[in-house]
This record gives structure tokens, sequence and C-alpha cells, in this order.
């Protein structure tokens, strides 16, 4: 019985580690043949939609929050990082408690909180200021670097005309304007 266990958990084990090698070949060479300087991630699940109209930045019990599938994501997020040896120059997240969460749970290095990936889409911030931030910020990203930005569907979309899923990547060049959304299985 035990031999049987064993083996299902080896061969689940080798299906998800295939599966990070397919993608691991893919995203490499679409961040080195597509010029990508920036990723952008969507902060990992967090049921519901918007966000409480108690809403007050740096108050998580005022937020949307990561579920627990969320944080184990998060952690597969990180893990396929890793495993993809993806090193990021710069690391930023929204103050959204949620962005944060996520970049927190990946365990992939020191980040900073930034503004200019706040949301928007409830007027918590001003989307004005919040793009006229990111831009400035995109315009001074460089050939050969590679920042990470987590943040939120509208501002992603805003950005790259794409909306990713919870957890999605969308690639990303400043030297082109182009973008590629990235879908991986986690599961």
């Amino acid at each position: 019985m035990y031999k049987n266990l064993l083996k299902i958990l080896i061969l689940m084990l080798f299906v998800l580690l295939s599966k990070f090698s397919i993608a691991s070949t893919e995203i490499s060479k679409l961040i080195k043949n597509s010029n990508v300087n920036v990723i952008f991630l969507r902060h990992a699940i967090a049921p519901g939609y918007g966000d409480p109209n108690n809403f007050k930045l740096g108050d998580c019990n005022t937020q949307r929050n990561l579920s627990f599938e969320g944080i184990e994501q998060a952690k597969m997020i990180g893990d396929y990082f890793r495993m993809n040896k993806i090193k990021f120059s710069e690391i930023l997240s929204s103050e959204w408690c949620r962005c944060i969460d996520t970049i927190s749970n990946m365990g992939i290095g020191k980040w900073k909180e930034f503004a200019g990936l706040n949301s928007f889409f409830q007027n918590f911030s001003d989307k004005s200021q919040v793009t006229k931030t990111l831009y400035q910020k995109l315009d001074k990203v460089k050939e050969g670097e590679l920042i990470l930005m987590v943040s939120h569907q509208v501002v992603i979309s805003h950005i790259t005309g794409i909306s990713p899923s919870s957890g999605g990547i969308v690639l990303y060049s400043t030297l082109t304007g182009k973008s590629k959304n990235i879908i991986i299985n986690y599961n």
C-alpha cells in the first residue's frame, strides 16, 4: 500500500516538474528573444470583487486578501521563477495587501512598495497619478534589466492591453511596447 502511494507521489512530482520544465524553456526564450524587461504579475487569488467601502491603505482588515489557495499559488509562482532561474534586477509591489502578500509568499528576494502599481478600480487611488508614476518608471527601465511588478488587473490591462487572471503573468518590453500573456498551470 505504501509503495503504491509513494509511486503515485513520485509520478505527481514528475508531472509537476515536467510542466515547469516545458514552461521554463518557453518563458526563458520569450524573455530573451522579445526584449522583455518587465514582468507584470497580477496578485494571487483573492476571492471577491474590488474592495470593501471602508478600504484603508495599510489596513489589511479593510481589504480583499489572499485566500489559502492564493497563498499557495503565490508560493508556486515563486517556485516557478526559481526553477526557471529568472532573476530580477528590481521587484516592486502595489501597496495593496493582496499584492504585498503575493510577493512576500513568493520568497524570491527583496522588494519595495510602489504607488505606481496601485489599483484605481474603485478610485481609492487617482488613476492619472498612478499611471503617470508608472509610465515614468517604465520610461527609465533599461535594456538588460528585468523588473517584476506585482499589481492589479486594471493597472496591467491599462499598460499592456491584457487582462490576466489571478496569478497571471504578462511579459512586457518597454523597448517595443509589446506584451505577451503567459498561461502557466501551477496545479
